[in-house]
């Protein structure tokens, strides 16, 4: 079985991306996905905002904020990867028509309008060789009950490890 590497990603928020772009106006703004950076023409195609309610598979009921953001990755003529501005733009002009939660959790909906669309979280933006970065990850399922497990487990070995034992195990 193949796992995605979830320590890739950082699943960051819109005001995260947007704090990191506003510094940046003027800079290309490339995401990369599948081993590739987006095409130069790629759109931002739609913006949402969902606010959802779930039982996961542990029977423990679950609620968040979630913005999505659609990019079509295509080339068109001769044009450049789009600016972080226009990005951050785009955003505000969504905001005056959908409340956008800053702190909501980040999803990119990414198609060549060829392939279907997939999935991705961002990793944190790098500003680096004149341009804006941001890694998309795949966004995998999981079972919420075990990562809950796992992050407790490995808490209690950073805890519990030698160097710790007095001041937290005991």
């Amino acid at each position: 079985m193949n796992a995605i590497d979830k320590s890739l990603a950082s699943d960051i928020n819109l005001g995260l991306l947007l704090e990191t772009l506003a510094g940046a106006r003027d800079l290309p703004l490339i995401f990369r996905y599948d081993g590739r950076p987006v095409r130069p023409g790629y759109h931002v195609t739609e913006v949402k905002a969902g606010q959802f309610s779930a039982l996961d598979c542990g029977a423990n009921p679950e609620t968040w904020a979630e913005i999505f953001v659609q990019l079509w990755d295509i080339e068109e003529g001769d044009r450049m990867h789009m600016p972080a501005g226009k990005f951050a733009a785009i955003i505000r002009k969504v905001s005056e028509h959908v409340q956008l939660d800053g702190a909501a959790r980040l999803t990119f909906e990414v198609s060549d309008g060829v392939q279907p669309m997939q999935l991705y979280c961002a990793s944190a933006p790098a500003i680096r060789n004149g341009a804006v970065h941001v890694d998309l990850i795949p966004r995998a399922a999981s079972c919420k009950p075990r990562d809950r497990w796992l992050v407790e487990q490995a808490q209690a070995a950073a805890c519990c490890g030698p160097a710790n034992a007095v001041t937290c195990c005991g």
